[in-house]
């Protein structure tokens, strides 16, 4: 077994030099969290201030405007005729309700909402030759603004 003695000699001196380093790295380590400990009490005493929490998009909700709201306006030849009535219609996200709604467009564009009405589509059936599927079911949000003020959308 003359032959498989250099390969455990190698080991041990692999294991020798590791033992050398974690007890290196061990030292530093010390002198690191100590240097840390410092740093958090000055720290600490900075942040005794009260601060405004910024809560997770997909937790808590703002309690201003949300960009999550709103998706993108949807536009078609109802919407433009709407339009001509101050009338807006908005792809929404189904999680929202109407106050929230109003929040959003309020915020993101700087108009005065009066009204907010929110029709769901359903999904429809819809195929092309063999294959058949589902066409995505939509939320829409009709907002109605005051008079003399305008989005511009396009």
């Amino acid at each position: 077994m003359a032959l498989l003695d250099f390969l455990k000699n190698k080991e041990e001196a692999e294991k020798a030099k590791k033992g050398k380093r974690t007890t290196k790295k061990a030292e530093n380590s010390v002198k690191v969290s100590a240097e840390k400990k410092t740093e958090n009490k000055t720290e600490k005493v900075e942040s005794a201030k009260p601060s405004v929490k910024n809560y997770p998009v997909g937790g808590k909700k703002a309690a201003g405007f949300s960009y999550e709201a709103i998706k993108k306006p949807h536009i078609s030849e109802k919407a433009t005729y709407l339009a001509e009535k101050n009338q807006y219609v908005f792809e929404v996200s189904p999680n929202f309700n109407k106050t929230e709604i109003k929040k959003s467009v309020e915020g993101i564009y700087g108009v005065k909402v009066l009204s907010v009405n929110v029709v769901t589509i359903p999904p429809k059936k819809r195929r092309m030759g063999k294959v058949q599927g589902w066409r995505k079911e939509m939320t829409k949000a009709i907002v109605k603004i005051k008079d003399g003020q305008k989005i511009e959308i396009l």
